[in-house]
């Protein structure tokens, strides 16, 4: 069960979706900051530079699929060569506003990937990936 000493990382360049997802979870009774990034890139790279330090390491991640400079599939093909190197693991949450069945099966098949959320996130769907209940 996850509980509320958990970090969670957004991956995505949609600013808005950051906006939600903050405010979302602190109605939520979330009371950390979220790493935040905007491409695969930056946050691979701060995974490799946080790597053997738990503290600084998320224990989720919601990651976008369609993002400029790195995407959701090449980070998670960057992210497959770092995992052994991690302080602890990730749980990756592919959310995405794709409802393409060929992207929902190649998530499917990636054993990194915990689970693949449709576009718009929702305080219910926040709940199932992160284990938290709304306080409100």
């Amino acid at each position: 069960m996850i509980n509320n000493n958990n970090k969670i990382c957004v991956v995505d360049d949609d600013f808005t979706f950051h906006y939600i997802v903050k405010e979302y979870m602190r109605v939520m009774g979330y009371n950390h900051k979220l790493l935040e990034f905007s491409d695969g890139e930056e946050a691979i790279q701060y995974l490799r530079e946080n790597a053997d330090n738990s503290e600084k390491l998320p224990d989720i991640i919601l990651l976008d699929i369609n993002m400029p400079v790195m995407d959701g599939w090449q980070f998670l093909d960057d992210y497959k060569t770092l995992k052994e190197r991690l302080a602890q693991p990730i749980a990756i949450h592919m959310v995405s506003s794709s409802i393409h069945d060929a992207d929902v099966k190649r998530a499917a098949k990636i054993p990194e990937i915990v689970s693949y959320v449709v576009k718009p996130v929702t305080i219910e769907k926040l709940t199932n990936i992160t284990g938290y209940k709304a306080s409100v």
